[in-house]
């Protein structure tokens, strides 16, 4: 069943909830000692004349967040409850489910991240390209602004599970399912009352169970998707002159968020360590841009960083120290050095552990803030493949777009805080971007962040506290 598209010729209509299809048929599952459903409406919501756009986003970590909807009749406030975090917008819909004599069997609200994967024109003369992000940022707690959008004309696909994202059981049978956009959003995006509800038929027919594939449909959010296209390939030659950085004219703003996803774990040999996830950003008026250029039979690159105008052209280029190549398992791929530096502090803020890992593939893993100027939504390096290089590379390109940040989870060893010797106190992790200076930016003032842990317990059984950060517990 495909999406139905709108006479070219016709008034496009405006922002609506779209059914591919009246009539719906999904398997039951047996699990042995449960059964459950795979549900797929296949519902999408649809923009009208203009975008749907909304920025969230909060003044600092202390701030709630507070969202907008984008327009050009005027920018509307949601309300709070509807933006709690980054994830998306809260209880979108609603979705009663009713059995062949009539009565409520489920009634349950749903979630919607307007950037998925998936969106698709519906009308032939809806622009051909979508600015939106692929996805919807949720995973780091630190994250300062999202965009969340659907291009005029376009179609994003929604939820079909409850918001607490439990499975549920339906009894093999004929059902009617009625889904409705909810009021804060039918007055926020002008929907009419028309355009705001769907009916459709259920079937519930007996399936085969598999619990990994019925786990893989449930939390899929689509594939990860990349593009290698020329402006993101180094050039085939190193720089014929190195210029000074410019002193004036756009330039990365690397900035460190503090560490989050901490834990505490035991190793072999009686061994403790903490794991943590680290974030830098970039938040210049530049992209951060570093070519490596293989010195001739051997696993080593000399790197620099490049300089643009305002316009977008080069304008310069210096040495930014090197790129090595890894060939460990789990990473086989070209590091950039002197990226970033994670160190274990104790409470007078005096080293106590250091990080091992000191070199990184950068790529963009996060949204962190899409609202200030020139931040780019859909970057094209989004993950190791697409900027890490292989082997038999003689050249790699890495790249940090403006609004977003790379992410490293420091859970593999030699990268976690060995804390077994360590007593217990006060001790704070510090993620410090362009440690030794080398690369050229706005500001280094913004380069470091700390996160305050306290280690406790036995040395048979340590413990972790982690105080949250204004409020935020990640």
């Amino acid at each position: 069943m495909g999406i139905q598209v709108a006479d070219a010729a016709a008034t496009p209509p405006g922002a609506r909830l779209l059914a591919a299809g009246k009539n719906v048929t999904v398997e039951r599952y047996d699990a042995g000692d449960q059964f459950a459903v795979s549900l797929d409406l296949g519902l999408n919501f649809v923009a009208g004349q203009e975008p749907i756009e909304v920025r969230a986003k909060r003044k600092s970590y202390a701030d709630p967040i507070v969202a907008d909807v984008i327009s050009k009749s005027g920018n509307k406030r949601l309300p709070a409850a509807n933006v709690t975090d980054m994830s998306g917008l809260k209880r979108f819909a609603t979705v009663s489910i009713k059995d062949a004599k009539g009565k409520v069997v489920r009634l349950y609200t749903t979630n919607f991240c307007p950037n998925t994967y998936d969106s698709v024109r519906t009308r032939p003369e809806a622009p051909a390209q979508t600015p939106y992000p692929m996805g919807c940022e949720g995973e780091n707690p630190f994250t300062l602004g999202s965009v969340w959008g659907i291009q005029a004309g376009w179609a994003a696909s929604t939820e079909d599970m409850p918001t607490t994202g439990k499975m549920f059981d339906l009894p093999v049978g004929k059902y009617t399912v009625g889904v409705t956009v909810n009021e804060a959003y039918r007055k926020a995006f002008a929907i009419a009352t028309k355009d705001a509800s769907v009916s459709l038929n259920l079937t519930v027919k007996k399936g085969e169970f598999s619990e990994k594939a019925l786990k893989n449909d449930h939390d899929h959010h689509g594939p990860q998707v990349s593009d290698y296209r020329p402006e993101y390939r180094v050039p085939a030659k190193r720089p014929a002159t190195v210029k000074a950085a410019p002193a004036t004219g756009p330039k990365p703003d690397l900035r460190s968020l503090p560490a989050w996803g901490i834990s505490i774990a035991p190793g072999t040999k009686n061994k403790w360590y903490v794991n943590f996830g680290a974030t830098v950003w970039n938040a210049g008026t530049s992209p951060l841009l570093v070519d490596g250029f293989r010195r001739s039979g051997q696993g080593l690159m000399d790197a620099y960083q490049y300089f643009f105008d305002a316009q977008g052209n080069q304008v310069g280029a210096v040495p930014a120290g090197t790129m090595e190549w890894d060939a460990r398992a789990g990473h086989e791929h070209w590091h950039f050095t002197d990226f970033a530096q994670y160190t274990l502090l104790k409470a007078d803020k005096k080293v106590a552990v250091r990080s091992g890992k000191e070199a990184f593939c950068l790529a963009n893993t996060d949204q962190v803030d899409y609202t200030i100027p020139l931040a780019k939504w859909r970057p094209l390096n989004t993950d190791l493949e697409t900027s890490c290089g292989l082997a038999s590379s003689v050249g790699v390109r890495e790249v940090l777009d403006i609004g977003n940040g790379d992410t490293y989870t420091q859970d593999r060893p030699g990268q976690s805080f060995d804390i077994t010797g360590l007593p217990n106190g006060t001790y704070y992790i510090q993620v410090k971007a362009n440690p030794a200076g080398k690369l050229s930016e706005l500001s280094t003032t913004n380069n470091t962040a700390l996160r305050k842990i306290v280690l406790g317990g036995t040395a048979k059984k340590r413990t972790l506290t982690v105080p949250p950060v204004n409020g935020i517990k990640g």
